[in-house]
């Protein structure tokens, strides 16, 4: 069972200057909802009812959001726009939030191993909350928390991109053992087109096993200077124990502007 989902959110946003000079990146808003409610909504739906959230300086308002208003709640009780409260306080009302500061940027594997102190010596989702994701069925993590029944073992969401993006991802290769399923042999973190040892690229969802943080704590830093996730999780994969999901449904790339516009358009058209 699949209890908490981690969310790295301590990163500055820089591609969205100077909108987040002071606002979250993960709390600037589709529509009329910040990014980090969706992915909490999604953690919800998949059965998860603690949300570990890593943040850092100048977040305050991920906590504030995550939170009762009591002047706000007075203000608009009984008025004609109270609804407007309603999902939020469904979130609020269904889970646990607890926190934890990421002092300093060092890659998506050190956010996530900032996080053990929240997580312990569980099995546990991640979701990016910049990865906004919609489905027609299940929600992205709620098909990769019905995988891990099956497999229990780490589990990536991977998607086709174009051979020329394959430098802004995680790649991975491997072996399809059931449609759209991949046991992983390799994983390579940005490489150029012609190093790609695919175009299945991991995006923001991933199911970790604890054994993770042993694992990252022993991971040089790779691309960057950086300690990324996925040279942790090659570890594991050459164990044979990481599959690769071709989940079903669409993800926007909402740390870009074109990303950000077209999630915008896409629920705007759903309401």
């Amino acid at each position: 069972m699949i209890r908490k989902c981690l969310f790295p959110a301590a990163g500055y946003g820089t591609r969205f200057l100077p909108a987040t000079k002071a606002t979250p990146k993960e709390m600037l808003p589709v529509l009329t909802k910040p990014l980090i409610q969706y992915g909490v909504e999604e953690a919800i739906d998949a059965g998860c009812n603690t949300m570990a959230i890593v943040t850092g300086r100048g977040k305050r308002a991920i906590e504030d959001h995550f939170d009762i208003s009591y002047e706000l709640e007075h203000q608009i009780k009984g008025s004609s726009k109270e609804h407007y409260l309603t999902e939020i306080r469904d979130v609020i009302e269904n889970c646990t939030f607890s926190y934890t500061r990421q002092t300093k940027m060092k890659g998506l594997g050190h956010a996530i191993l900032t996080g053990q102190t929240l997580i312990g010596d569980e099995p546990f989702a991640v979701i990016l909350a910049d990865d906004l994701c919609d489905s027609k069925t299940d929600g992205v993590l709620k098909q990769m928390v019905n995988l891990y029944e099956k497999y229990q073992c780490c589990i990536v969401a991977i998607e086709e991109v174009p051979k020329e993006h394959t430098n802004k991802y995680g790649v991975i290769s491997g072996r399809e053992i059931e449609s759209g399923i991949y046991m992983i042999d390799n994983m390579v973190e940005k490489p150029e087109p012609e190093n790609a040892p695919s175009n299945l690229a991991i995006i923001g969802r991933y199911i970790l096993t604890p054994d993770i943080f042993e694992i990252i704590e022993n991971t040089k830093p790779g691309k960057g200077g950086e300690i990324q996730i996925t040279d942790a999780l090659l570890t594991q994969a050459k164990k044979g124990m990481v599959l690769g999901f071709k989940f079903d449904g669409v993800r926007f790339d909402c740390g870009s502007i074109d990303g950000f516009v077209e999630a915008t358009n896409h629920f705007y058209k759903k309401i």
